[in-house]
């Protein structure tokens, strides 16, 4: 089922994690930027079908894999069945959970297969666990945990277009634009800010904020994207007066 990516085996816990983080992003991408066309693989009328991540970062909806016992451990059998029988959501939610599983027994597979030992899977397991779940990113618990943390009151002003068009590189170019000087007041401001967004987490992969990356912000769900993971380059970003994410884009009322 893997086809070439099952000839690839990581050997050591950063190879691993390396592997672990290109079949989350996939499977992410699956549940949340790629929802419609996954919705549409998924058809209640086909054989049991699974959702696999690759290390590459695609995603695939296929048949299960012949060989028994498989190349690496199968993910959740027949997640087409439950579509049309539950909210779209819950479904989205049921799939993650699977996925979050299938990923953990993956990578310790290949710690298992490669003989880590306790040092190793226990770091294994850290740097796994530093990374919201499927289940948080899907469901915006993840994006909840970050609102927990103390915040700057003006984060709510950052959804202003200006704010999340002129993230990263596009803010440099307007740099000229701005007062060459500044009172202290907002410079402690935008460092305030670049503190708090250092915790905000990319609504399609999952990651961290990061300065010299370009993010958007949906206006009807409030979640953060990177650009080149919803791909929406500043330029265009400056034309958009509402921006809607892929999700909230593709969402409609299920017969």
């Amino acid at each position: 089922m893997e086809g070439a990516a099952a000839l690839y085996n990581p050997r050591t816990v950063e190879e691993v994690f390396r592997d672990f983080k290109g079949r989350r992003a996939g499977m992410i991408k699956a549940l949340t930027t790629d929802v419609e066309e996954f919705y549409q693989q998924c058809d209640p009328e086909k054989e049991n079908l699974c959702l696999y991540g690759f290390p590459s970062e695609q995603w695939e909806v296929n048949l299960p894999a012949e060989e028994v016992p498989p190349e690496l451990p199968e993910p959740a059998l027949g997640i087409n069945f439950a579509r049309d029988g539950m909210q779209e959501k819950d479904w989205l939610s049921l799939v993650a959970v699977h996925s979050d599983a299938w990923l953990i027994a993956v990578a310790f597979y290949f710690g298992a297969r490669f003989g880590f030992d306790k040092a190793d899977r226990k770091r294994l397991f850290n740097m796994i666990n530093d990374l919201p779940t499927i289940f948080e990113v899907v469901t915006g618990a993840a994006k909840k945990q970050v609102k927990e943390k103390p915040s700057v009151s003006n984060h709510g002003s950052n959804k202003s277009k200006t704010n999340p068009k002129m993230r990263a590189s596009e803010s440099q170019g307007k740099d000229s634009k701005a007062s060459q000087v500044k009172d202290e007041d907002e410079v402690v401001d935008e460092e305030d800010e670049e503190d708090e967004h250092g915790e905000t987490l990319c609504g399609a992969c999952g990651e961290n904020y990061a300065s010299d990356e370009f993010w958007i912000c949906c206006d009807i769900c409030e979640k953060w994207f990177h650009g080149k993971c919803v791909k929406i380059t500043p330029a265009r970003a400056e034309h958009i007066k509402q921006y809607k994410c892929p999700s909230c884009s593709n969402k409609r009322v299920r017969p």
